[in-house]
């Protein structure tokens, strides 16, 4: 059998190898080793006062019959859609349809109830006037509002923007007091954002409306950002 010695310089082990080919990788063998970095967590972060409010209005009807249930409960709907768009809601959109039958106490179907649900954005200003007219119209299911900003988007780019500075002055403190100084960006990772309500003084309603107050939210980022030490 064929027999092959391989020397490692500059020591005295041998290894054999029995009938080899080719010679495996020698294990501890290491890559070239990676540059110096340093890894910080940013955080960034914008006030705004929402500007939207989305709201949910249902109707729900009884009736003996499921299809008496249903057709009074589309009439009905259709009066609160129309007060929507009159009171100035905008992407109004059904969110369910239901009808389901319903008992008396001694457990036997004596009816059916009907149920209908959309969703409606309105400005601040004009949610309380919304609101009132759905209910005006019929609506008995009413739930809201979500506040919101119109611009979330641009708000969250800004915190996100906010976010890498807060992580290039940290990675450069902690540069500094190692004696060392920041070379280039090579990873960022985003982290996740939200937006949070703030307190705010409430404002006096002027008329007999359903007060809304829209507080302040504070939309938040947070990134990850690995620099190259020099």
């Amino acid at each position: 059998m064929k027999r092959l010695l391989l020397v490692v310089a500059g020591g005295l082990t041998a290894v054999a190898l029995a009938g080899a080919v080719g010679l495996p990788e020698l294990a501890g063998a290491d890559a070239t080793p990676a540059a110096d970095s340093i890894t910080v967590t940013g955080d960034g972060s914008v006030k705004a006062v929402p500007d939207e409010a989305q709201m949910s209005f249902g109707v729900q009807t009884q009736r003996a019959s499921a299809k008496a249930a249903v057709a009074a409960n589309a009439d009905a709907m259709r009066e609160v859609v129309n007060a929507l768009r009159q009171a100035g809601a905008r992407r109004i959109a059904t969110e369910w349809v239901s009808v389901y039958p319903s008992s008396g106490d001694d457990g036997r179907v004596d009816g059916y109830s009907a149920s209908n649900s959309v969703s409606a954005v309105a400005d601040v200003e004009d949610a309380p006037g919304v609101l009132d007219a759905a209910v005006g119209a019929g609506a008995n299911d009413v739930s809201g509002p979500g506040l919101g900003s119109s611009d979330a988007e641009a708000l969250y780019r800004q915190a996100l923007a906010k976010a890498v500075d807060d992580a290039r002055l940290r990675a450069e403190t902690l540069a500094k007091a190692a004696g060392r100084s920041l070379g280039s960006v090579t990873a960022i990772v985003e982290g996740g954002s939200e937006a949070t309500p703030m307190f705010r003084e409430a404002a006096q309603a002027s008329d007999g409306s359903t007060p809304i107050v829209p507080g302040e939210q504070e939309t938040t980022a947070t990134v990850s950002v690995t620099f190259s030490l020099r």
